[in-house]
Parts: C-alpha cells; sequence; structure tokens
C-alpha cells in the first residue's frame, strides 16, 4: 500500500510539474475583455440560414473564401490547396487552380487576375487560364507567417491583413491550429498592409492587431473595414479626408469571433461570424498564467469553436442592417459572404460543402430577419 501511494504521490507531482513548467508556444498577456451582448437585440436568434442550399463541392473541403468574375462565375478557396469555380446557373464545378498551401482571401484585379491570400505563401496571382505566380511573400526582408484576406482598390492597391506574425499557419499545423495558438497567447501579431503591385512598395498602415482578419474596402474607396478576431471588433481605417491614416472601432463587442469581410449591395458589407464567443476564454483574459495552464493540456481539452451559423451585415455608420442565423449550426463555422442580386453565397473554413441562400427566403435585409 505504501509503495502504491508513492508512486501516485510521484504521478501527481510529474503532472503538476508539467502543467506548471512544461515549455509551450504561447507566452499570454493580459486584457481586457469587451462586454459580450449574447443573442439580443441586433443579434436576436432566427433560423433563416436553416433554409440554405447545401452544393457539393467533391473532394473538396473547407470553402473558405469566395469571389465572383465578371462573367458571374463563383470561385471558392479550399482546404486542399485549391480554387474551385462554380457556375451558378447549373452548379458545374470545375478545378481552376491549384497552388499548393492554405489559400485563404480571394479578389480579382482589374486585369482578371485572381489574387489569393495564401497563408502559406503570402500573396499569389492566378491568371485568367489558371497560371499561378507568387506576388508578395515577404515584408521587410521577413516571410509572411498568415496571409489572410484582401481587397483590391480601383488604382490596382492590394490591401491585405497578416493575421500573425508570431504564429504562422504553415509552422503550426494549418490555418485553424495557428489562430488557436494566437487568440490564446493575445500578443497583438496582427498587421494590415497596402502593396503597390506595380512599384513594389509595401506600407504598414495598422499593427498590434489580435488576429487580424477581413479586410474590405468601403463603397467609395474613403476607409478600410477590418476584422480583428481577438477582440470581437470591426475598425474602421480612414485612406482619405480630414481623418486619414486614423484608426477607430467602429463596431465593438460582437457577440462571435468575425472572420472575412465583404462588399455587397446597397451599401452593406457582410462579415461571417466563425464560433459565439467562448466563456471561459472571456473570463480568464486577465489570467495569462492560467491560459498558459491550459495550453499545456490535451487538445480537446482546450477552448474551441463552437458549432453555430451567423453571418451579418452593417452599413458605413456602424449599423447592423442584417442578421441570419442558424443556431444549429448545420452549416458551421462561417467565414464568408458573398452577396448577388439572386443568392447570398456563405463560405466556412471546416464544411465539406459550399452553401448559398436564395434571396427571396428573405422577408427582409432588416436586422431582424
Amino acid at each position: 500500500m505504501t509503495k502504491k501511494i508513492s508512486v501516485i504521490l510521484l504521478l501527481l507531482i510529474l503532472l503538476i510539474t508539467y502543467l506548471l513548467f512544461y515549455p509551450v508556444p504561447v507566452d499570454p498577456k493580459r486584457w481586457q475583455v469587451a462586454k459580450n451582448p449574447g443573442y439580443s437585440g441586433d443579434y436576436t436568434p432566427n433560423n433563416i440560414l436553416s433554409q440554405l442550399e447545401i452544393i457539393d463541392i467533391g473532394k473538396d473541403s473547407g470553402p473558405e473564401d469566395i469571389a465572383m468574375d465578371e462573367q458571374g462565375n463563383i470561385y471558392v478557396s479550399t482546404h486542399e490547396g485549391n480554387i474551385l469555380r462554380i457556375n451558378p446557373k447549373n452548379l458545374n464545378i470545375e478545378l481552376f487552380a491549384s497552388i499548393g498551401g492554405r489559400p485563404l482571401g480571394l479578389a480579382f484585379d482589374h486585369a482578371g487576375n485572381l489574387i489569393v491570400a495564401d497563408a502559406f505563401d503570402g500573396l499569389v496571382k492566378v491568371s485568367p487560364n489558371g497560371k499561378k505566380s507568387k506576388l508578395l511573400s515577404e515584408v521587410d526582408a521577413e516571410p509572411l507567417k498568415y496571409s489572410n484576406n484582401l481587397d483590391i482598390a480601383s488604382d490596382g492597391t492590394i490591401y491585405f491583413s497578416d493575421a500573425s506574425s508570431k504564429f504562422g499557419a504553415k509552422a503550426n499545423g494549418g490555418s485553424y491550429p495557428a489562430s488557436l495558438l494566437d487568440l490564446m497567447e493575445h500578443g497583438g501579431h496582427g498587421r494590415v498592409f497596402s502593396f503597390n503591385p506595380e512599384t513594389g512598395k509595401v506600407t504598414t498602415l495598422v499593427s498590434g492587431l489580435t488576429f487580424a482578419n477581413g479586410i474590405a474596402l468601403a463603397h467609395d474607396e474613403s476607409a478600410l473595414y477590418i476584422n480583428e478576431t481577438g477582440e470581437y471588433r470591426i475598425h474602421k481605417h480612414w485612406l482619405k479626408g480630414p481623418k486619414k491614416g486614423q484608426t477607430e472601432v467602429l463596431i465593438d463587442a460582437l457577440p462571435s469571433f468575425p472572420d472575412n469581410i465583404t462588399r455587397g449591395l446597397g451599401g452593406r458589407y457582410w462579415v461571417g461570424l466563425v464560433s459565439p464567443r467562448n466563456p471561459l476564454v472571456d473570463k480568464l483574459s486577465d489570467k495569462p498564467f492560467i491560459r498558459k495552464i491550459i495550453q499545456r493540456m490535451p487538445a480537446f481539452i482546450r477552448p474551441k469553436a463552437t458549432l453555430y451559423s451567423h453571418v451579418i451585415a452593417f452599413d458605413d455608420n456602424g449599423n447592423i442592417v442584417a442578421n441570419l442565423q442558424d443556431p444549429s449550426g448545420s452549416y458551421p463555422t462561417n467565414t464568408s459572404v458573398l452577396e448577388t442580386d439572386k443568392y447570398i453565397y456563405i463560405g466556412s473554413l471546416t464544411a465539406k460543402d459550399f452553401a448559398r441562400l436564395d434571396k427571396s427566403a428573405l422577408n427582409s435585409m432588416s436586422n431582424d430577419g
């Protein structure tokens, strides 16, 4: 009996030592969490997204971002490193390009090239015939470790986000595992850049963001909207006018982790909401030591995304003008939205399929669903 007790005590000492001292990649920082508004008011639950039409994309999965060419074809970036082209009329799907890495954000330039924010390889250009070439892989002699989303101005300037300069997607097992590390640390490693592809000049516009994510130009290109996933908020960075160069919080305290932003119709801007906020993450915002202990625990114990379907739209004043949900999460981890005259296409980081909503199914585009 004495020997058994000694073994148990030794195992407990080893476990405690492991939880307290085993090295982990994160160095958590204290942060002030914004109050969670929950699913009320602008975010009152509804079941609109339960009406989604599911589109089979074959062997590919995780259609994270969406773009549309001048002919109306739809393009999605997948987990397998592919760009798929979808005919919206007959839903015929073909491989447009295989670029490897983990393609995320998509946007067409004015020459018809598809510019891709690849989480592994930086900015990649895909010509209209599907030929791939590297556009930008480093800034200030440092590799881009997590290019995330982008938008392109009428003058050709590419605005893009680098989600984390510390936790690269390629080095940490993919975009999702890397995002969990960055969010756990909360170290402000995210940045937003402007890039002139003609001159090669790169300018840092915003830094110190906790997981810089979605990027969208204002409809008049006077400002840039930026999702800061780790702070549950949306920034407005002014590109023109008396506030040029200034950044302000446009929407604070979202109930979920925001992902991509896209310009919609009628002055709207759409946001994919990946997952509801995790109460444990919020409670431990000022307890970096405990967050470090949690990081030493098995992955299945650590906080992770909760299945919930949710996208919203806002206007230039930060008003929520559309709120589409499905609490069952049948089409989960919503990352992006593309609005056309007839459909609202919705992407996902993890889903096996693609999805769209026929706008005739909506009674209105107001925030009460």
